[in-house]
């Protein structure tokens, strides 16, 4: 692998592995050939050379001119059976932001070289420890913010994901070899694999393939929030509702139309579903140059969004036809549930009424109950607001999340999975046609590429160099 970008491999590397700033204890990282010789030179207690692995030891840790810096405790793990598969020292000091440096300026002053972002995990995925989508999620278990992005991480980590691609390139790979091998006896008019059974087979790995793929839209929502976006016109209540779905004043609130001139987003766990909320510039005719930018900007948080709030205004419900064509162009596909604000100044029958008519889902009904998709609200006093937080969740409709759950998260993924199953219905349509067995062989393998590309069996230097920049230094 290139050394320029991924570090040199046979450098000792250290670095602080616990959150920034002051707290109890700090644990600085060290792992390397060198390790336990370098961490040696800088400790007073138990023979580290000695010491079994998996043990702790209570001693000082001093300076290059022997002064005391810190009584700590160190943790011996001795290779391969350690976290990056190299002899690893962890050194558990207090948690003084001035000692963790003096902890890490030792021993770079000993020999150690500053770990770069996600170098440990990097090291562990180079030996061996983990492929590359369980590096990846070590990452995501870090940055979980809910429980559900916790399990399906912990899952990865575990090799759930990578087992499930691993049988797929070994039934795929069984196969490509006995058609590869027809090849060669090609003359004798030779046939080791059974048509049927191979267009079987790979009608079934396509099948799942296309499950994982279908799994994308839940994993990104768990791993990233669902994206649901605000929209409506001005002082129609879509900053107040936003401060009052996240309990905070995260947008600004006045009186003036066209305050919001950018989108703002504000993240919460509503029922353990994270929800990404997008405040947006309010839509109307506007000709102020930045307004109109705003306004261009909410028309794309709607194309993002998976499901979008209409926030009406009850007391201008003569104005809902203003907007309504284009929210519905907009909001082909996604779900929408439209939102009569402001009940706290009046009746919202009205709102309620027009968007029955207006809505092509919707027709008014003897029911006095507005419509499923039609809450009425006041963000304001927050009235019935935790009814729309519950109506989001039941929008949401994300599945429950178990341990075992296999679920695509990752963009990187989702592209290699998409292109596996292009290539895997080449092969297919190869096979439903007739066509040479050197032909589907090269469709099969070239599924089989995009399945290894994920693990990383098959993945650049420079794609390894992006994916662990984006890691935590210490990590």
């Amino acid at each position: 692998m290139n050394i320029s970008l991924l570090g040199n491999p046979s450098d000792t590397i250290c670095a602080i592995s616990t959150p920034h700033g002051m707290g109890g204890i700090a644990i600085v990282r060290v792992s390397g050939t060198e390790a336990i010789d370098l961490v040696t030179s800088r400790w007073q207690g138990a023979d580290l050379k000695q010491v079994a692995s998996h043990t702790a030891h209570l001693g000082n840790i001093i300076d290059s001119s022997g002064q005391l810096l810190d009584q700590a405790v160190v943790t011996m793990f001795r290779g391969p059976h350690s976290f990056t598969g190299e002899d690893v020292v962890e050194i558990a000091c207090h948690g003084s932001t001035w000692i963790q440096q003096q902890v890490v300026n030792t021993l770079i002053d000993a020999g150690c070289r500053h770990a770069t972002a996600g170098e440990f995990t990097r090291r562990a995925f180079v030996n061996g420890k983990l492929d590359l989508s369980q590096a990846e999620a070590v990452a995501d278990v870090i940055a979980a913010q809910s429980q559900a992005a916790h399990h399906v991480a912990m899952s990865q980590m575990r090799g759930q994901f990578s087992n499930e691609l691993h049988e797929l390139r070994k039934q795929l790979l069984q196969f490509v070899s006995l058609i590869e091998l027809e090849l060669d006896f090609s003359e004798e008019d030779v046939t080791f694999a059974d048509r049927s059974q191979v267009t079987t087979l790979a009608t079934h790995i396509h099948q799942v393939i296309g499950q994982l793929i279908d799994s994308y839209r839940t994993g990104n929502a768990i791993r990233n929030g669902l994206p649901v976006a605000i929209v409506g016109q001005t002082n129609a209540g879509k900053s107040t509702l936003l401060n009052a779905l996240l309990h905070d004043d995260r947008a600004l609130v006045t009186d003036i139309h066209g305050t919001t001139r950018d989108t703002i987003d504000g993240t919460i766990i509503i029922a353990g579903t994270l929800f990404r909320f997008i405040d947006t510039a309010g839509i109307r005719q506007a000709t102020d140059t930045v307004e109109q930018l705003g306004i261009q900007r909410s028309w794309q948080a709607i194309d993002r969004a998976d499901i979008v709030l209409w926030v009406v205004d009850a007391t201008r419900p003569q104005h809902l036809t203003d907007l309504a064509t284009d929210i519905l162009a907009h909001t082909q596909g996604k779900q929408l549930i439209a939102v009569v604000n402001k009940t706290d100044l009046c009746s919202p029958d009205a709102a309620i009424s027009a968007l029955q008519q207006l809505l092509p889902s919707q027709q008014p009904t003897s029911t006095p109950q507005p419509a499923t998709n039609i809450i009425a609200i006041s963000a304001q006093s927050d009235t019935d607001v935790e009814k729309l937080r519950q109506s989001l969740v039941q929008t949401a409709a994300l599945p429950e999340i178990s341990h075992n759950a296999v679920i695509v998260t990752n963009a990187r993924h989702y592209q290699a999975l998409t292109r596996a199953q292009e290539a895997l219905s080449h092969a297919i349509n190869g096979l439903n046609e007739g066509l040479s067995g050197d032909l589907v062989s090269q469709d099969i393998r070239e599924c089989l590429y995009w399945l290894a590309e994920i693990t990383g069996e098959i993945t650049s230097d420079q794609v390894l160099a992006e994916i662990f920049s984006h890691f935590c230094v210490g990590k």
